[in-house]
């Protein structure tokens, strides 16, 4: 038996599979992470061509398809660190590089050398905002973001350049400038150590109040009538909410 090669052949088979298995990737989480990449790939092409109001809507579809890879991975249990960096690379791209440059080809560039500021300040708070996160992510306390979330942050850009657009106003001069600010807040609000609600400890089996139908159905018809305003002012919301706990914070604990 032991001279037999079948016998040899069985007993290397096991571990063939196992080496096979660990450097294989599961396909469904990280097709998911590719969809958004793509999406934010489209964006930067669209912007090129000066289509700028789906560019944003492509951060947004970027948005809606990072919150959905990391939901899907853990409800299939295929979680695995390849899909973690690979997200982290994703996401770089999508609500890091992707809005910088859209806002920089829609307005920034205007403003001539002075216009590149802002779209690299929020570049790299992006891939600083990534960083800390993957290297924190055991250590804080998983109900708070420490800064603001970079999809949150790339859609205050895009929702931005949407509602411009929307209403007609991008070719006004003034625009640039609160594109200016906008960038520069939303990428040096990245960065901050300011906590932001993370919404993780939120249950949606949880009963609710029978009032909380018609706000949603109310939300729905809003959301449906002005998309672009409302998702924008959203965002408006939750990137100063952080602000607005920290001082209550402060202010509680000085009295």
């Amino acid at each position: 038996m032991a001279d037999d090669p079948q016998a040899g052949l069985e007993s290397r088979a096991p571990v063939g599979r196992i080496a096979l298995r660990r450097r294989s990737i599961y396909l469904l989480p990280n097709l998911v992470t590719t969809a958004s990449l793509f999406a934010g790939f489209y964006a930067i092409v669209q912007a090129m061509n000066a289509r700028f109001d789906q560019a944003a809507v492509a951060i947004f579809v970027a948005m809606v398809l990072d919150g959905l890879d990391g939901r899907i991975a853990r409800m299939t249990r295929t979680q695995s660190e390849f899909g973690a960096d690979y997200d982290s690379l994703s996401d770089m791209v999508s609500f890091g590089a992707a809005p910088a440059l859209v806002m920089y080809v829609w307005a920034l560039k205007d403003l001539g050398n002075i216009g590149w500021v802002p779209a690299f300040v929020y570049c790299a708070a992006g891939a600083v905002r990534l960083a800390r996160f993957n290297t924190n992510i055991q250590v804080v306390d998983k109900r708070f973001f420490q800064g603001l979330p970079s999809p949150a942050a790339a859609a205050l850009v895009a929702g931005f350049i949407w509602v411009a657009d929307d209403f007609g106003i991008h070719r006004v001069d003034w625009i640039r400038y609160i594109a200016f600010v906008t960038t520069l807040f939303a990428g040096i609000t990245m960065v901050v150590t300011i906590p932001f609600y993370s919404f993780k400890d939120f249950n949606p089996r949880k009963r609710v109040p029978f009032w909380a139908v018609p706000v949603v159905i109310g939300a729905i018809a809003i959301i449906g009538y002005k998309p672009a305003m409302f998702l924008f002012l959203l965002f408006v919301a939750y990137s100063l909410s952080g602000y607005v706990f920290w001082i209550y914070r402060k202010t509680r604990k000085r009295r």
